[in-house]
């Protein structure tokens, strides 16, 4: 049963989104000139010569024109040449609340650019996912990398909700720039927080497809990466991950239990924050994100981790690399290949993440349960999948999460193959397929860019990773 609030939260995206699209009807031949001049020719330490045989497109579409709200994209079209139109449109969002799906996504995991050390050259990553498919990074909401708003107070009043209806009105407004791909299988994936932005943007495009022979956005399923879904469970399996990884005390384990399970992902407070904060102290100085990966050598800072709890902070699974990415979106030069803040709208440095946004969230229903149920009833495909050296958002976390939906089991847990070696291991339930990723880390694609690509090949095709059959 659809909880009152999230009633009222879809309710409340349905009316501004029908006002929006009355405002925004007409201008589509003013829209194909602006695509124009979204193309990127290259972008600045590429390699040279026929190996980037892909066509991009950056820029910027408005989704509020009283406030001046804008999203910025990144378009990278599958390197295949798709006469046919036939490869599918990927959304890629990632999450925080507060990160940049260019410094994340785009940057160190599916796109095809990597940044070097030396902040000025970029390499290309063999397992990107435009290999298979359209890649659309957004940045979102307003006030995260390169996307802004001209009212000074927009990126304080932000949530769950409003974040929902500005990727609607993007997606709507974007395919009139690029009516190629109205009609094209559309997909959304993304990690962490978007266990929030991408249920509930596919629940709002569901709903307003209904009835849709032909729809615009040819919706079919999202594939979701160590995500955040529910408050209870995802607290409940995250602690004992914890305890049973050999990073806290059982003193810990149960001060954990009594004063978190229902606490709020994004803002503990009280015991819980204590018990909280005691967690993390006996952690140590690892990273988190994927634990039995080395730190960074250029955060060398005592006690960097225990400056803010570990949700607050931020962390890639590779500090360096998103480090590197932070000098290279700051040039100039890159920001006007990408035809990123043009118009000067964006006064302080390019962050990966914006803490302003992050702590000014103010609407985060505490399970996207209710909205995942629905999306099965409605048809959708949901992948879910866990990187199991991730202690942010681990495996135990998710597997209680979706034991709470009380699907039929379709087929029992099993080992996955890659070249004759186990790559994790799945279940797939009436309705929704379940992946882990072995020794990958909270960022799948960063830590294990092979096994993600295969991953993400079996999602497109809706086939259950690979089995082999081990004689004696």
């Amino acid at each position: 049963m659809m909880t009152k609030h999230l009633c009222n939260c879809i309710t409340l995206i349905l009316v501004l989104i029908l006002t929006g699209e009355a405002a925004a009807k007409g201008g589509h031949h003013s829209q194909r000139r602006r695509r124009a001049l979204d193309k990127v020719t290259r972008i600045p330490g590429q390699p040279i010569g026929g190996d980037v045989n892909f066509k991009q497109y950056s820029g910027y579409v408005t989704v509020d024109k009283k406030v001046g709200r804008a999203l910025f994209y990144w378009l990278i079209e599958s390197e295949v040449n798709d006469r046919h139109n036939t490869r599918p449109l990927v959304l890629w969002l990632n999450g925080g609340p507060g990160c940049s799906s260019v410094a994340y996504g785009a940057s160190e995991e599916v796109g095809p650019f990597r940044v070097q050390p030396d902040g000025k050259t970029v390499t290309l990553s063999q397992f990107a996912w435009n290999k298979e498919a359209n890649l659309l990074f957004l940045d979102s909401p307003a006030g995260v990398g390169f996307s802004y708003s001209n009212t000074s107070t927009d990126p304080q009043q932000v949530g769950d909700t409003k974040t929902a209806r500005d990727a609607y009105v993007f997606l709507k407004r974007w395919l009139t720039r690029f009516p190629e791909y109205k009609h094209r299988p559309f997909y959304i994936a993304g990690e962490s927080y978007a266990g929030h932005y991408i249920p509930e943007l596919s629940l709002l495009i569901t709903r307003l497809n209904k009835g849709i022979n032909n729809p615009i956005i040819n919706f079919k399923g999202f594939l979701l990466g160590n995500p955040l879904i529910d408050d209870y469970y995802d607290n409940k399996g995250t602690f004992e991950y914890w305890y049973n990884h050999g990073l806290i005390s059982e003193a810990t384990h149960k001060s954990l239990k009594k004063s978190c399970l229902n606490a709020s992902f994004l803002f503990p407070k009280g015991a819980c924050n204590a018990a909280l904060f005691k967690a993390y102290s006996q952690f140590g100085d690892i990273n988190p994100y994927d634990i039995y990966a080395p730190v960074c050598p250029d955060l060398t800072t005592s006690n960097h981790h225990l400056t803010k709890p570990l949700p607050m902070k931020f962390r890639g699974n590779d500090d360096c690399i998103i480090l590197y990415t932070t000098k290279y979106m700051n040039r100039r030069d890159v920001q006007k290949a990408l035809h990123a803040n043009v118009s000067g709208s964006i006064s302080q440095p390019w962050r990966p993440c914006s803490e302003i946004v992050r702590s000014s969230w103010t609407d985060s229903p505490k399970s996207m349960l209710p909205i995942f149920k629905e999306l099965i009833a409605a048809g959708i495909r949901i992948w879910v999948f866990s990187g199991d050296t991730d202690a942010v958002l681990p495996l135990t976390a998710t597997r209680h999460s979706i034991s709470a939906l009380k699907l039929k089991t379709v087929t029992e847990w099993y080992p996955w193959y890659d070249s004759e070696k186990v790559g994790g291991w799945s279940e797939v339930y009436d309705g929704l397929t379940y992946v882990t990723v072995r020794g990958a880390g909270h960022e799948v694609p960063l830590t294990r860019p092979r096994l993600a690509l295969l991953l993400f090949t079996h999602f497109l095709s809706n086939q259950p990773m690979p089995q082999i059959t081990i004689h004696d």
